[in-house]
C-alpha cells in the first residue's frame, strides 16, 4: 500500500501546536457538527493535540473516537487533552492515512483537518478515508487554502513570507492551496454524493491579532518549517529574522485583519 512521501511542513514546535490547541469544533468543525450523533464511531485523522477530537468525543458519546496521527509526540498531548477533560471514550494510534490499519466499513464519520494540505498523496487519503467509513457514512475534510489569505495593511513582507511558505510545502510534497481543489480530490477519490462549503477565521481584535502575528513570528525563525526554508535553499536566516519582524509590525497596527478562508467538503459514502 501507499505510504506518505510528504513531509510535514510545521512540525511541533510549541508556536505551531499553540494554534492546534486554540482549534474546536466550533470554530474548525462546524460544518460537520450537524452529520454527529450520540453512538457513532468517529476516526479522527491527523488529530495534532486533541482538542477537536475531544469536542467530537463530547458530541458521540457514549460513542468512541479513533484519533490518530503519524507523530508519536503528539499523540501524548492528545492523550493528556482527553484526561483533561475527563473523556474515556477515545483510542490513539499512530497512523499513516495512505495506509490506515482498520478494516473496510468500521466508522460512521471520518474526519480531517488541516490534514490533505501535508500529504503526498491526496487523492489516495480520502480513498482510504472512504475505504474505512461504513456506506452511508461521512468522509469530511476541511483545508485551508494559502493562496487566498488576505490581511490589512498590506505589508509586503507579508508577500515575501506567503511566497516562501507555498514554495517550501510544495517542496516538501504538500499542497498549501488545498481549500480550493477538495472537490476535485473528492471526485478523483470516487465519492459522488459530496457537499463542498467553504469557511474562514478571522483576527481582528487587538488580542487575535497579537496572537495570529505572534506565533507566525515564532513558526518562522524556530519551528522545523524554519530548518526546512534554510536547508532547502529557500531563504537566508536573516531573511527569515526579517519577516518575523514583519510579522510582528503588522500585529502592532490597530487596524490589522487577517482572514484564513477554508475549503470543506462532506462526502457521503
Amino acid at each position: 500500500m501507499s505510504k506518505e512521501t510528504a513531509v510535514y511542513t510545521h512540525g511541533h514546535h510549541e508556536s505551531v501546536l499553540r494554534s492546534h490547541r486554540w482549534r474546536t469544533a466550533a470554530n474548525s468543525a462546524a460544518y460537520l457538527i450537524g452529520e454527529l450523533r450520540p453512538g457513532m464511531a468517529v476516526l479522527d485523522v491527523g488529530c495534532g493535540p486533541g482538542t477537536i477530537t475531544a469536542d467530537l468525543a463530547e458530541l458521540v458519546a457514549p460513542g468512541q473516537v479513533t484519533a490518530v496521527d503519524a507523530a508519536e509526540d503528539v499523540l501524548h498531548q492528545a492523550r493528556g487533552t482527553a484526561t483533561d477533560r475527563g473523556l474515556d471514550n477515545i483510542r490513539f494510534a499512530v497512523a499513516d492515512v495512505h495506509a490506515l490499519d482498520f478494516p473496510d466499513d468500521c466508522f460512521d464519520v471520518v474526519h480531517a483537518h488541516q490534514v490533505l494540505q501535508h500529504v503526498g498523496d491526496p487523492v489516495r487519503a480520502l480513498r482510504e478515508m472512504r475505504r474505512v467509513c461504513r456506506p452511508g457514512g461521512v468522509v469530511a475534510a476541511r483545508d485551508s487554502d494559502y493562496g487566498a489569505f488576505t490581511w490589512f495593511p498590506e505589508l509586503p513582507v507579508l508577500d515575501t513570507w506567503l511566497g516562501l511558505y507555498r514554495r517550501v510545502a510544495r517542496a516538501n510534497g504538500g499542497e498549501p492551496d488545498a481549500g480550493r481543489r477538495l472537490l476535485s480530490w473528492a471526485r478523483a477519490a470516487g465519492f459522488t454524493d459530496i457537499t463542498a462549503s467553504a469557511a474562514a477565521w478571522c483576527f481582528a481584535t487587538p488580542g487575535e491579532r497579537a496572537w495570529w502575528s505572534g506565533l507566525w513570528a515564532d513558526r518562522t525563525t524556530a519551528s522545523v518549517y524554519a530548518k526546512l526554508a534554510v536547508d532547502g535553499g529557500h531563504t537566508t536566516p536573516e531573511e527569515l529574522a526579517a519577516t518575523a519582524e514583519g510579522w510582528r509590525e503588522w500585529g502592532e497596527k490597530d487596524d490589522a485583519w487577517f482572514m484564513v478562508p477554508h475549503g470543506e467538503v462532506i462526502c457521503r459514502a
